[in-house]
């Protein structure tokens, strides 16, 4: 079992390669900012199995985004308003981004687009 301990799900790394605060990190997450920090300072799991699994696709972001993109890249993918990511009735006014995908839960979908990114099929 992987746990927040483990480089790889170790929250202030990922929040470090998302450039995120840890208030941002923690609403991505779902949990108080005071969690956020009291588990990057005492490099604690996070005990919430649902904040795990998001801390996990967070992670995942990271790997793809990695692999397609530079770190600079990566933020821009993550902040730029993307037609991909339209929401059902979006107008052009009402693009957006990755993060606004993730504050929502909808990490999937942001994976998706990374993955299409890294086999070419990119929008």
């Amino acid at each position: 079992m992987i746990t927040a301990t483990s480089p790889r799900l170790d929250p202030a790394i990922i929040r470090q390669k998302l450039s995120l605060s840890q208030e941002k990190l923690s609403s991505l997450l779902k949990v108080s900012s005071k969690t956020v920090n009291r588990a990057e300072k005492q490099h604690l799991p996070l005990k919430d199995a649902d904040a795990q699994a998001r801390l996990a696709k967070l992670d995942e972001i990271v790997t793809l985004g990695l692999m397609v993109y530079t770190l600079d890249g990566l933020k821009e993918f993550l902040t730029t308003p993307l037609p991909v990511f339209d929401l059902p009735k979006a107008t052009l006014r009402e693009r957006y981004t990755a993060l606004d995908l993730m504050q929502i839960g909808d990490f999937d979908r942001v994976i998706s687009a990374l993955a299409a990114d890294f086999e070419g099929l990119g929008f």
